[in-house]
């Protein structure tokens, strides 16, 4: 009848107890594979067109997907799901080549995720925000970079670094200060000089941290509705001296 007897979402994580309901189909990924991926090579060639480099969300969701109950309240109940693997990108690099694809490896990462990352040689992600909760240790801890991927103070997902650091609590902002070896008061130009100096061949940097906004501005809430996407930023916020400070950093780096 038209009507889906599952949809996708997201599992409980760091944003949500109780995951994220989306709500939007699912792909059939026996039909898209008998048609030789088509669909997604034709995605895929028109995004680079318009585009140097494309970042695929959720990219776990190649190895395995989560399921929900179209009649379901919220995430909880769902299930894993096979995706396609490799059979995927094996037909992309057939019909494109190299791609030039930022693998958005983030939330309930198994083995088989990284495998797959790895075996098409895709960058990974590194999130400086989630680095302070453990100790040195941490995979995101900016010395544990590997040149393969690309580093952020936070992505859209996240609070800006300034709302970050405003919420954060005090074992979080004891081992932020100690690493970073900052007092706190710029800590979002601390955390983008950190995530510059690393090994990571791509840095991306949040509008919002270059000028140093609260959380009042952040890009959006996962798993809420109201008011994501809507932040944008205006001429008269810019001033000399972002510009001077991100030159000074990327040209210490190398990142000129």
């Amino acid at each position: 009848n038209g009507r889906p007897r599952v949809v996708a979402g997201v599992p409980p994580d760091y944003f949500s107890k109780t995951g994220q309901l989306w709500g939007n189909p699912l792909y059939r990924w026996d039909v898209h594979e008998k048609t030789g991926f088509a669909w997604w090579i034709a995605r895929m060639r028109r995004a680079l067109q318009l585009f140097d480099l494309v970042r695929i969300d959720h990219f776990r969701g190649f190895s395995g997907y989560w399921e929900i109950p179209a009649n379901a309240d919220t995430a909880i109940h769902g299930r894993w799901m096979p995706g396609p693997g490799a059979k995927l990108f094996e037909a992309l690099e057939s019909a494109l080549g190299e791609l030039p694809i930022i693998a958005e490896d983030l939330g309930m990462i198994t083995p088989d995720v990284v495998e797959l990352r790895e075996r098409f040689n895709l960058p990974g992600m590194r999130i400086l925000q989630f680095a302070f909760g453990e100790d040195e240790t941490h995979y995101f801890l900016p010395h544990h970079y590997v040149p393969n991927s690309v580093a952020y103070t936070g992505t859209h997902d996240n609070d800006t670094s300034v709302g970050w650091w405003s919420s954060a609590t005090p074992g979080e902002k004891g081992f932020a200060r100690k690493y970073l070896g900052s007092d706190g008061k710029r800590i979002h130009w601390d955390m983008i000089r950190a995530i510059s100096s690393s090994e990571a061949n791509t840095v991306i940097i949040l509008m919002q941290d270059v000028l140093g906004l609260s959380g009042d501005h952040r890009m959006n809430l996962p798993g809420h509705h109201a008011g994501n996407w809507e932040w944008r930023f205006s001429w008269d916020q810019i001033r000399p001296q972002h510009a001077q400070a991100l030159a000074k950093i990327a040209a210490e780096y190398g990142r000129g």
